[in-house]
Formats: C-alpha cells, structure tokens, sequence
C-alpha cells in the first residue's frame, strides 16, 4: 500500500457495531435535541445572510462526510495489498442524500428557487433524517467513521429541517409546503431515471450488474423500507411506486407540521409563563 492507501485504511478503523438506543445512539438523539435547541433559541429571528452561513456549514459537512464515505467504501484491504472497487450500493443518492443536491440551490439562489429548496429541507429532508435516526435500522456498521458519518448527516438534516421551520415560523402553511413537493418529485425522477440507466448499462455491457436501488424505488429490486417495501411484494410496480411518492408526500407534510405544532405548544408555555410572572410583580 502506497502513503495515501496507508492513511485510507486508517480512515477504516473498526469497532463494536453500536445497537439500536445503545448509548451511542443515545448520545446522537441528545446531541441533536440540544443543538436544535440551541440553533432555535439563539438564531429564530436572524437574518438570512446568518441562515446562509448556517446552511453552508451543514452542507460542507454533509459534503466532505459523503466524499469520506464514497473513499473508504471503495478499499479494500487483503493481505496488506489495497484492492479497489466502486460499490454501486453506495452511490450517493439515497433519499437522505438529496440535501447534498438540495441545499445548494437555498444558500445560492434567491427568490421562488431558495423558497423551494428551503420548504423541502422543513419538510422531506426532516422527514428522512428523523426516519433514519429514530428508526436506525442497517446504519450502524463496524467502522468508526461511516458511524460518525451517518449520524452527523442524518442528524443535522433534523436539526437544519427544525431551524428552518422555526425560522420561517411566520410562513408554514399548507401552501408553503406545497413548494417542497416538485422538488420531491424532480428528486424522485432523478433517482428512477438513475436506476433505469445503470441497471441497463451494465446488461449492454454483459458485465455483472450490481445493487443499485437508488430511493429504494427501482423496478429490479425488492424494496426493504419498512411499509412501502410490503406494497412492493404484493403490488404491480406502478401501484407501488404511486404509494411510495404519495405516502411520502403525507409523511413530509406531517413531519412539517408537526414542527410547527410543537412551536405553537412551547411558544404558548413560555407566554403563560411570562403572564403568571407578570401577575406576581402587579401583585
């Protein structure tokens, strides 16, 4: 192995798988609470040159975690000697990848263009790293990093979905939400498209073909989301995937509000609070 294949394998570095609320896992849901709290506490009215900042750090982590990720994914060590191989499972456009692709265009657009990227991120990004996260089912491996790496993008997806929703408390509403949903569907095109195009690559090619279900939606493998994945097993493929893009639709427009919901709840407490106080003093 070559210096730079040597410092990869140390990027490699196993440990005990950690379990579903283990206390890494613990660990990970308390980090994300206390920062969601903080974020919303401390920077609710900021403006948007601070949000942008804001933003930008989420992606260049989320970035730099992925290009770590795609690395070490794709050595291999046998006997000293480093063996590469791209794995295709990996590739990275999942479902909770999509705030790589996403959040570009709400730190560096304006107007109708951010307004969009920004309600996706309150609602289906929110939706997809609160999923993983609280049901962290197959995220959790035997390397230090990929752990690391999976909880800090799942998890500051949460904790960027509860900020924005906070931020834009003033603006929620059904209409707001309703500018996330052709993002969704451009997301979801993509990855079907995606998945049409390497799977019959690789058959013109006569090579093997490889696991590549991008969003779990491909017609050529099974779907192992929980839920959807049964509609699969026992309906045609359109059925299917029509359930998938709907169910996800709902699931991202009760995740939105939700959010808000829980504001409105603290908001009202904290007013309550401030009232008895007030009557106390008069008192």
């Amino acid at each position: 192995m070559n210096a730079i294949e040597k410092f990869i394998h140390i990027l490699q570095l196993e440990a005990t798988e950690p379990l579903p609320y283990g206390p890494y896992h613990i660990f990970c849901l308390l980090a994300i609470v206390a920062l969601s709290v903080w974020l919303c506490v401390c920077f609710r009215d900021a403006d948007e040159k601070i949000v942008n900042r804001i933003m930008l750090i989420v992606w260049i982590i989320m970035v730099t975690g992925e290009v770590y990720k795609q690395i070490v994914y794709s050595m291999d060590v046998n006997a000293d000697v480093a063996e590469w191989s791209y794995q295709w499972y990996a590739f990275p456009y999942q479902f909770c990848s999509t705030p790589i692709y996403v959040l570009p265009f709400a730190i560096f657009f304006k107007g109708k263009v951010r307004d969009f990227a920004v309600a996706y991120m309150m609602s289906f990004s929110l939706f997809a790293g609160l999923a993983v996260m609280v049901y962290p089912v197959d995220i959790f491996i035997g390397m230090i990093g990929i752990n690391l790496q999976t909880a800090l993008h799942h998890g500051l997806q949460v904790v960027l979905g509860i900020y924005l929703a906070v931020h834009k408390r003033r603006e929620l509403s059904l209409r707001h939400y309703a500018r996330a949903i052709p993002v969704f569907a451009i997301t979801a095109s993509v990855a079907l498209i995606l998945n049409l195009v390497v799977y019959h690559s690789f058959v013109a090619i006569g090579g093997e073909i490889p696991t590549f279900n991008m969003f779990f939606i491909s017609p050529y493998y099974e779907c192992t989301l929980p839920l959807v994945g049964l509609i699969y097993d026992v309906a045609p493929y359109p059925v299917f995937l029509l359930v998938y893009l709907i169910g996800f639709s709902i699931a991202g427009l009760a995740i939105y509000y939700a959010v808000f919901g829980i504001y409105k709840l603290v908001l009202r407490a904290m007013q309550a609070k401030n009232n008895k106080n007030e009557e106390k003093q008069d008192i």
